[in-house]
């Protein structure tokens, strides 16, 4: 493993690596009971979603670990699976489940041929270290954002758009406990306190009612469920060359391209990953383990995979090289014989680690160029969109076509590379046309 993944070299070891990639797996856990919950009410069989989410993370996760060796966990992304049960099939388009599945399946084709001509590969090299640093506090903010609302600490307000939550319910004890318990362990600098804030918040759960446990050890361990009713259902060649499926295509491939890249860089450049040009090395490995993972994701029966922004919780503890990701992708095969412990872990308790992720990936905060306006004003779009507008690629939209526009007004075209100015343009079209 030492000459595999060059563990000294990266300034880390087994032990380090194997506990940032369970870390990383606690505060991804939650995709394996929520994303069964969205695609059912899509009419897809909740068993059978459970194991291709299982499987299809194992998938690309272990070939992020062995192929691009980086500590990044994969699996069907949030946003993603709500686009494809509630916009396509529930909302106004109203088509079957097949035929969502059948374009995530076209979009993890096009992936692969985009990624052997290096094109997403282009598009995060192209984006300005400023930027990329933006991308890395804006995902901050996001995480943080997520952890809060998933422990009702941030609700919906009445009259206003956000509000403090009851502080004296159960979920936001939890989650309070949880990150001052985490805090403390920081502070002692103790391994693990990310993960061991996680399992603390969880046993307080179950006397507030928040953690519910199973009933009975059988209910515990059980057989993978089967994915025979949700594997390989594709539509025909009529759907397939139709113009909505070529809207839903784009759509899928605009959400990932731009949030797998936008995870890329900002959990990249928090873990000082980017070269001196503000390149991540093997990016392109990267690309290629989401784009498989998508499209055995597809033929598995779920939604598009993407990197997960949580994989920052496992790099803030020290994880640095594929071995991170390689215990990560074994636990989620270790999952699938424990499914009804999925329900356990409950979203108040995976908060204080989101919340102290959010805190560490500010740091780059330090070095943006604000002095700069052109600089200045693109990096803080792209910070504050990500939360307020729920997306890390509208983020990224808003802070990349800023950069553009500001640059070009004021005269500085070289800073403008030609593949910026392709996105921005593909941008606004997107907005005005789609």
């Amino acid at each position: 493993m030492e000459k595999f993944f060059r563990l000294k070299e990266n300034n880390t070891d087994v032990k380090t690596e194997v506990l940032a990639g369970i870390t990383t797996f606690m505060t991804m856990a939650y995709i394996l009971a929520i994303n069964p919950l969205i695609l059912s009410d899509a009419g897809m069989d909740p068993g059978g979603v459970f194991t291709a989410t299982a499987l299809a993370a194992t998938l690309a996760t272990l070939i992020m670990a062995l192929y691009a060796k980086y500590p990044f966990g994969l699996a069907p992304g949030m946003g993603l699976n709500a686009f494809f049960a509630y916009t396509i099939v529930l909302g106004k388009m109203g088509k079957t489940w097949q035929f969502a599945l059948t374009a995530v399946l076209i979009e993890g084709i096009i992936f692969i041929l985009l990624s052997f001509v290096n094109v997403r590969e282009a598009i995060f090299n192209s984006i300005p270290i400023n930027l990329k640093k933006a991308v890395s506090v804006g995902i901050g903010l996001f995480v943080a954002f997520i952890g809060l609302s998933g422990a009702d600490i941030i609700t919906a307000g009445d009259g206003t758009l956000l509000a403090l939550g009851d502080l004296t319910s159960g979920a936001p004890i939890v989650a309070i406990v949880g990150i001052i318990v985490t805090g403390f362990l920081l502070y002692k600098n103790v391994k693990g306190a990310l993960l061991i804030g996680i399992l603390v918040a969880t046993v307080l759960g179950i006397p507030l009612g928040v953690t519910i446990l199973p009933e009975g050890f059988k209910t515990i361990v059980s057989l993978p469920p089967s994915i025979k009713n949700v594997a390989f259902q594709f539509v025909g060649f009529d759907e397939i060359f139709s113009m909505e499926m070529l809207v839903v295509v784009f759509t899928f491939l605009f959400v990932d391209i731009f949030d797998t890249v936008g995870t890329l860089a900002g959990v990249a450049s928090k873990a000082d990953m980017l070269d001196e040009d503000g390149k991540l090395p093997r990016v392109g490995k990267a690309l290629m383990a989401d784009a498989v993972g998508t499209l055995a994701g597809a033929c598995l029966g779920t939604s598009t995979v993407t990197t997960f922004v949580e994989s920052a919780s496992g790099v803030a503890e020290g994880g640095r090289t594929g071995l991170t990701a390689l215990s990560t992708a074994g636990m989620f095969a270790l999952s699938l014989f424990f499914a009804p412990l999925f329900t356990l872990i409950p979203s108040a308790a995976t908060a204080p680690a989101l919340v102290i992720v959010g805190l560490f990936m500010m740091s780059p905060i330090k070095d943006i160029d604000f002095d700069d306006f052109t600089e200045g004003i693109p990096a803080f779009l792209a910070i504050v969109m990500m939360p307020f507008a729920y997306s890390i690629a509208e983020g990224i939209v808003f802070g990349m076509v800023s950069y553009v526009v500001l640059k070009a007004i004021t005269g500085k075209f070289k800073d403008i590379s030609l593949t910026m100015w392709i996105l921005a343009a593909l941008f606004v079209a997107k907005v005005i046309f789609i």
